[in-house]
């Protein structure tokens, strides 16, 4: 993360902790997941699995593996309803054998946030909220709030064609941290 590191507590991205993520659009919700994908792969290096639970898988696996995130290690539950992403997100977060879950929901009151981060408090288990469109974002019991937003890529050394991914990251909160605004381009 070289830069935005320094806004963390201890300058180390906090984990045993829920990080919300907002987008507002599709392509915001795209460029979030694969911001995502690259903050998974250093979580998942020593073993374990990534649950992601969601409404409607979007993500392609494979198109991960180009961030260091091993999709065979991904596994994927699609709910229909909203209440049973958070109720199957609150009871994977309390499993220690999993290095992350993903829970896809748009709508979370701050009771049920609390409920996510009290599992989280005992298992160390990373949490992610994905939260595409909400109604009303209010306060949720995240140790951080993040906003992704796509930028043109730009091409290595003058070269035509697509050059690597390049987001804009909005930490907008962090408990004891820093909030702060970055350009981040992944290299692949």
């Amino acid at each position: 993360l070289g830069p935005i590191e320094r806004a963390f507590p201890q300058h180390r991205f906090p984990t045993g902790a829920i990080h919300e993520f907002i987008s507002r659009t599709s392509e915001q919700a795209a460029a979030t997941a694969g911001f995502l994908s690259g903050l998974l792969a250093p979580l998942m290096k020593n073993g374990g699995a990534c649950l992601w639970i969601t409404g409607k898988k979007k993500l392609f696996p494979p198109g991960t593996a180009i961030y260091g995130l091993a999709p065979d290690r991904l596994i994927f539950v699609e709910l229909s309803k909203e209440k049973d992403i958070r109720w199957a997100m609150e009871e994977a977060l309390k499993c220690e054998a999993l290095a992350a879950v993903i829970g896809e929901i748009s709508e979370l009151s701050f009771t049920d946030s609390r409920r996510l981060q009290l599992a989280v408090e005992q298992s160390r288990v990373t949490g992610f909220l994905l939260r595409h469109a909400p109604r009303n974002p209010g306060t949720v019991a995240a140790v951080a709030r993040w906003e992704i937003t796509p930028l043109p890529s730009i091409a290595e050394d003058g070269l035509p064609g697509i050059g690597f991914p390049h987001w804009q990251s909005n930490l907008q909160k962090i408990r004891n941290g820093r909030p702060g605004t970055w350009q981040v381009e992944s290299w692949l």
